[in-house]
């Protein structure tokens, strides 16, 4: 058994360009994995595999890959104190389009290292993954980069982080020089200096004193890190009080340790990554700070035969226990199921069950990741992350688990698509491929969705964004072989009620022989505030009020069934429904001619008929946009916002330029980066993400229906 003390799993994460591929490119340098630095820039890097990311530059899926660093090590030697650890980090794309590669690698991580560019702060990319950091409860250290670029500010940054994400961001170093003279940094703990040397890739370092014109600054933050780690451990608040100078190095660093698991605070680093700088010290925060599995909470879990919570330890000898986060598909081996192993131990060629489909699977080989390259091991203990070939079904967000043990556990958060086009395969060679292709496709990502257009029998394609489906076809073309003809972006809307009403359906057939009975009373409306917020990710929300049998109860989930089934179209123009009530208070039913088949059929129609009088609305994708644009185009960029249907929410600036926040529908959004660049003769920038849906005004739902029925004008 591995020694789970000195295993780490942690991910990094970012807004787009804060350099998180480039920081792992030099983790694997620093820990012997790879010997020469790949750029992503030259399209080299080495978990920017795939053919979209190299030409783009920018990383598209999250790359997985294992290495080893030794710690402690005094200036790059190491001696018999020196402790081997094992990592498993995940590298994750900043583009929000694939939000879901972070959403997916946050529910299995036991921590996080959060980049920041020095020059750009908190940017709106940084608060989704904050937040998807939240909800999944993963300690996390933050890591200030790109210090050497002009206008780095540190300090801004720690600034940023306390007011814009709500977290108590404690600097354990300052930065010696910035911008060009960025050389170093004063390590607050110590209270020692480090220089690095540069003819070593930054390998090694001198330590020096604190320069002298950094002495008051640092004994102030130094003051201000003790301070806030003393608040988490009363003797070191005493200590503190008696005599600031008598808190011991380790006394530190084991209050820091315990406030950052406990999500007290976030210790905040900085250097350049792309200079070699400041990447080793903050890979000995890793291993000091950040938590093994055996810190985090036992993995909680649903027994799938009593619905009683029951939880598993990370521990070789407990039933085993996995969830599958990622499919792939590699043209060698086939399916890939990449999964966290919370408790157990499996064998190569052993079997497992899948709790959501009740299958026994075997498990044919067991693989390391190495980016997109696949090492076979013989076993996987708890607390490793591997993946698996062998597979017969298998969907992200599966548990796999021991058969005589089952065990459900938590599933991820999986965002809406907000966009969709139309495809069609262009010759009739492409029609089987196009099937297979999106097929595939759709097992990897589970925020493309694929349904058929009923009226022309296109494929409809939704997704989280227009990169993210031009990314798609690119794939369907180069992985597939597959040519397909696309429509134009169309913005998914959705459909809610706006009241309550109360209905009665009845459905009765008499055919020769047995026929079909039904007989419903139901209210339908908007499902209840409180609901929603507790029952994050569900928008169907159905209360069973029958008593006295009029109904009986085993009939209860076929109405449950037809309500659901019937949210996929809506009663406005067939776009999917949102948030619905339905309870259920009154019925009847016939003793042979009432089945489940005639109470789904009838809550179906029940559905159209009471959901026109529920006052159905058009809902519409809102996006959050930021602009950064040089002061003299300001007017022009507002201007053109307001044009878009945008409501400004703020002005701020960041290094000689104006940020720009507003909330604009996505239907205003299409083509604006063009735009953008043409009135800022190319010198203003743009980030957009989903914020929520909201209303669409009457003019714009009048447009939209009208088009969904075929052009024929209806009102809203």
């Amino acid at each position: 058994m591995a020694d789970l003390r000195f295993q780490r799993n942690f991910g990094i994460a970012a807004h787009i360009d804060a350099g998180k591929t480039t920081t792992t490119e030099r983790i694997l340098r620093y820990t012997g994995m790879i010997h020469k630095i790949g750029e992503v820039h030259d399209g080299a890097a080495t978990t920017d595999w795939m053919e979209q990311e190299k030409e783009r530059g920018i990383t598209i899926t999250s790359a997985a890959v294992s290495c080893q660093w030794n710690f402690p090590t005094d200036k790059g030697k190491v001696d018999a104190n020196t402790k081997k650890y094992y990592f498993n980090i995940i590298d994750t794309p900043g583009h929000v389009d694939f939000t879901v590669e972070v959403e997916r690698s946050m529910r299995v991580l036991d921590g996080l290292i959060a980049l920041f560019s020095a020059v750009d702060g908190v940017e709106p990319q940084s608060e989704t993954v904050w937040r998807q950091a939240n909800r999944y409860k993963v300690p996390r250290i933050g890591f200030v980069n790109k210090m050497d670029r002009s206008g780095a500010d540190f300090l801004m940054v720690v600034n940023q982080v306390r007011e814009m994400l709500g977290a108590k961001a404690v600097p354990l170093q300052l930065p010696i020089g910035a911008e060009d003279d960025f050389k170093g940094v004063v390590d607050l703990i110590k209270m020692k200096g480090i220089i690095w040397h540069m003819e070593t890739e930054g390998m090694t370092f001198d330590e020096i004193p604190v320069p002298a014109d950094m002495l008051e600054e640092a004994h102030e933050w130094r003051g201000k890190l003790v301070e806030a780690v003393a608040e988490y451990d009363d003797k070191l608040l005493e200590k503190f009080f008696e005599d600031p100078n008598s808190i011991t190095e380790d006394e530190m660093h084991e209050a820091i340790r315990k406030a950052t698991v406990d999500l007290s605070i976030v210790p905040m680093m900085c250097g350049s990554s792309f200079k070699n700088k400041g990447v080793q010290t903050a890979l000995d925060a890793v291993c000091r700070y950040l938590p093994s599995p055996l810190d985090i909470e036992d993995t909680a879990g649903t027994d799938p035969n009593t619905g009683e919570t029951i939880y598993r330890k990370a521990n070789a000898k407990e039933p085993f226990a996995a969830l599958a986060f990622k499919i792939m598909t590699d043209p060698f081996v086939g399916r890939l199921a990449f999964f966290r192993c919370y408790s157990g131990h499996l064998d190569a060629g052993s079997y497992v069950l899948n709790v959501r489909s009740g299958r026994k699977e075997r498990i044919s080989r067991i693989m390391k990741m190495f980016a997109n390259k696949q090492n076979p091991i013989d076993f996987i203990e708890a607390g490793d992350i591997g993946a698996a070939v062998g597979f017969k079904e298998i969907k992200t967000g599966d548990t796999l688990c021991d058969e005589d043990h089952p065990i459900t556990l938590e599933n991820m958060f999986i965002p809406e698509p907000v966009i969709a086009i139309a495809v069609e395969p262009k010759t009739q060679v492409d029609v089987d491929k196009m099937g297979l292709a999106i097929s595939k496709l759709v097992e990897e990502d589970p925020t493309l969705r694929v349904n058929t257009d009923e009226d022309t029998g296109q494929t409809i394609l939704r997704g989280m964004g227009e990169l993210h489906l031009e990314i798609i076809i690119d794939r369907m073309r180069r992985e597939f072989k597959v040519e397909v003809n696309q429509g134009a972006p169309q913005v998914a809307y959705k459909e809610a009620f706006n009241t309550t009403v109360e209905h009665r359906e009845v459905l009765k057939k008499q055919t020769g022989g047995r026929g079909k009975f039904a007989d419903i009373q139901f209210a339908i409306g908007p499902a209840d505030e409180e609901w929603l917020k507790e029952n994050e990710g569900k928008s169907f929300q159905f209360v069973n009020d029958i008593f006295g049998g009029s109904v009986p109860k085993e009939l209860i989930p076929a109405i449950s069934k037809g309500f659901e089934v019937s949210m996929v179209n809506g009663v406005l123009a067939g776009y999917p429904m949102t948030n619905m009530k339905v309870r259920i208070f009154d019925g009847s039913y016939h003793d042979v001619d009432s089945d489940a088949m005639s109470f789904e059929i009838c809550a179906r129609s029940g559905f159209r008929e009471g959901g026109r009088k529920a006052k159905p609305i058009l809902l519409e994708p809102i996006m959050k946009v930021e602009v950064l644009t040089p002061d003299q185009y300001m007017g022009d960029v507002t201007g053109d916002l307001n044009r878009r249907r945008g409501v400004l929410e703020g002005m701020d600036s960041r290094a000689n330029l104006q940020v720009i926040k507003a909330k604009v529908p996505l239907s205003e959004m299409f083509g604006y980066v063009t735009q953008l660049r043409s009135m800022s003769s190319g010198r203003a920038t743009s980030t957009m993400e989903f914020s929520h849906y909201a209303p669409a005004p009457h003019n714009v739902a009048e447009e939209v229906i009208a088009k969904a029925k075929g052009g024929k004008k209806v009102s809203a």
